[in-house]
């Protein structure tokens, strides 16, 4: 993911990329520092930080990039909330914008479904990913159902209910996320990002679709938030206000 951003970046007129940090050699790009960790960078080199690596790696990220003043813009899911807590304390210092999907239509989706959820009775997501991501449900598919769940409390819906009393094999009704939205998890090789969030109401069903077919896919919102954010914009959770 981070070669891919490095090159979608690159390729855009107002953005240079400046150096990769990686333990293990990435691939060569033209004119590109290589660095194992931050202690290797110079933060005169550099206005802004994008890390799509993992959760440990980010709070390092949001510590070194706090005392540097410099924007640290996250892709990175699977946070517990102590990693989070760092994430957020660094929005004190700098811009930090923390983000599960930077794929525009993915954001537009969760948008389509919060608009939805008040008007059917129930709703289910799955998500369905490359059998090589270790995490479960998608950071995407839980920030969906909060803002689903959120959406059908401001209009006086009660949480969904499961009507299955009985399972034959367990877990197969999926996990009950926020609000009683089950969430549903495919992990299969060919796969990238993917997911489908189901209403069903009274003789009608809404399908809302959404699919990331290469990593490229991500840059645009990428690029979206390091337009957007600065050293005094502090903690902004997802892209969606940068879309108005």
């Amino acid at each position: 993911m981070g070669q891919e951003l490095a090159s979608g970046l690159a390729a855009q007129a107002d953005f240079t990329v400046t150096v990769l940090v990686d333990p293990t050699e990435p691939r060569a790009h033209e004119g590109v520092l290589w660095a194992r960790s931050f202690d290797e960078v110079n933060p005169e080199a550099l206005d802004a930080v994008v890390d799509f690596s993992t959760p440990e790696g980010v709070v390092a990220s949001a510590a070194w990039c706090a005392a540097h003043r410099k924007v640290l813009v996250i892709g990175t899911t699977g946070l517990t909330p102590d990693q989070r807590a760092e994430v957020e304390k660094a929005g004190e210092s700098t811009g930090v914008v923390l983000c599960a999907n930077y794929s525009i239509g993915a954001v537009l989706a969760e948008r389509f479904a919060a608009q939805a959820a008040p008007y059917f009775d129930t709703v289910e997501v799955i998500e369905l990913h490359h059998d090589r991501k270790v995490d479960a449900p998608s950071g995407t598919s839980l920030q969906a159902a909060r803002r689903i769940a959120a959406a059908r409390e401001a209009a006086g819906r009660a949480p969904i209910a499961n009507p299955t009393t009985r399972a034959t094999l367990e877990n197969t009704r999926g996990g009950e996320g926020p609000g009683g939205v089950r969430i549903h998890s495919v992990r299969l090789p060919g796969l990238t990002a993917h997911q489908e969030i189901l209403f069903g109401g009274p003789g009608e069903g809404l399908t809302i679709r959404h699919d990331s077919y290469d990593r490229v896919s991500f840059v645009h919102g990428v690029a979206l938030a390091l337009r957007h954010a600065s050293v005094d914009s502090g903690f902004v959770e997802g892209i969606e206000r940068f879309l108005e």
